[in-house]
């Protein structure tokens, strides 16, 4: 008994050892996990100064359109491709037409069989008038033959409708030019399912550019048709003037953004193409307040997180907490990336970190 009493009171003793180690080990990891990460910090600024500021924008076509087709089927030729020139209502492709065809026939054998209804029909009711008039047919016979006489003729009539629709459908698959240009964009190829709505081609006016951009909401007011600025082509390493020629008084299906449209000079068309990007520069008017403006930040592309289809930065809270916060994104010049919304000009965001960086690490400010 003295024996087990010894072996008893030693176990207890180790056992209490091993959890005291094992509380030791938990600790000292949780310290471990929840050291603070050194981290990189900087301001979100905006290209923004007293006197103008930037915006981005695309050379495009004046005129401009989307082709497509009107029925759906299998492309059986494509007579163009991106950068031809086209004339008005030249053939850009064709849409397989077997089965329209076919209804074409249907449709034909219904209007046969329709005006032989009718041609019966309308001559019973002219035998019938004569009758009643000579009072040998009842006003209730009369009133039968002119239902038949009249559903008779209406069936006629669906079905020249319905020939006349099919009719256009078979036009429909011969898909032409709209207006001279240059196809600046071909999204299909001969074999391609065409459906109504699917871009196939991209036509756009020839000889005619302009400079499209979209404007903040809290930086239209500085922006007036007529009014000139200081535009940068990238791809041409080119400085040209231009001009204010259209204001979009709406913003209502452009995320709070107004589609400006700017003039280019005329000489300078052919030294430029569709898609090439643009940085404009307007003069800030009396009517915008800078001090007011909630300015257009942008960062490094480094330091945006992208998850799924979010993106995201991290920023730090007052207790130096990292905290990802969902952003949306504008154009990417340079390297550095437009935030339209989720940052503030002037507030705090993370540029880099030593060590692992995720949503609610203590993090400390690289000196």
């Amino acid at each position: 008994m003295k024996i087990n009493n010894k072996l008893i009171i030693a176990g207890a003793i180790i056992t209490m050892f091993t959890a005291t180690d094992c509380g030791d080990k938990k600790s000292a990891e949780t310290i471990v996990s929840e050291a603070p990460v050194e981290v990189v910090l900087a301001n979100a600024g905006a290209n923004v100064t007293n006197e103008n500021f930037e915006i981005s924008g695309q050379v495009e076509g004046i005129q401009s359109a989307n082709i497509s087709t009107r029925v759906m089927g299998t492309i059986t030729s494509m007579r163009v491709k991106a950068g031809d020139v086209v004339k008005q209502g030249q053939v850009l492709f064709t849409i397989n037409a077997s089965d329209i065809k076919a209804k074409t026939a249907q449709t034909e054998a219904m209007i046969a069989q329709a005006e032989a209804a009718f041609k019966n029909a309308q001559k019973d009711y002219e035998r019938f008038t004569v009758l009643y008039k000579q009072q040998s047919a009842t006003a209730k016979e009369l009133e039968q033959i002119s239902l038949q006489y009249t559903s008779a003729k209406a069936s006629l009539d669906a079905a020249m409708q319905m020939k006349n629709e099919v009719n256009a459908n078979l036009a429909y698959t011969t898909v032409t030019a709209p207006f001279s240009g240059v196809i600046s964009q071909k999204n299909a190829e001969a074999g391609s399912i065409a459906s109504p709505g699917m871009p196939i081609l991209t036509l756009e006016q020839t000889g005619n550019l302009q400079v499209s951009a979209m404007v903040p909401e809290n930086l239209i007011a500085s922006i007036s048709t007529g009014q000139s600025v200081d535009m940068y082509v990238q791809a041409v390493n080119k400085k040209v003037k231009g001009k204010v020629i259209q204001v979009n008084p709406s913003s209502q299906f452009t995320g709070g953004q107004y589609i400006v449209k700017f003039s280019l000079p005329q000489e300078d068309m052919k030294n430029f193409y569709s898609g090439m990007y643009v940085n404009i520069v307007v003069p800030i008017t009396e009517k915008t307040s800078v001090e007011n403006l909630n300015k257009t930040v942008s960062v490094p592309e480094s330091s945006i997180i992208y998850k799924n289809q979010l993106t995201g930065i991290y920023t730090v809270t007052a207790e130096n907490i990292a905290l990802l916060r969902w952003v949306r994104l504008g154009k990417n010049q340079s390297g550095q990336i437009e935030v339209l919304s989720g940052l503030s000009d002037g507030e705090k965001y993370i540029v880099s970190a030593r060590g692992n960086l995720y949503n609610g690490v203590p993090v400390t400010v690289a000196k």
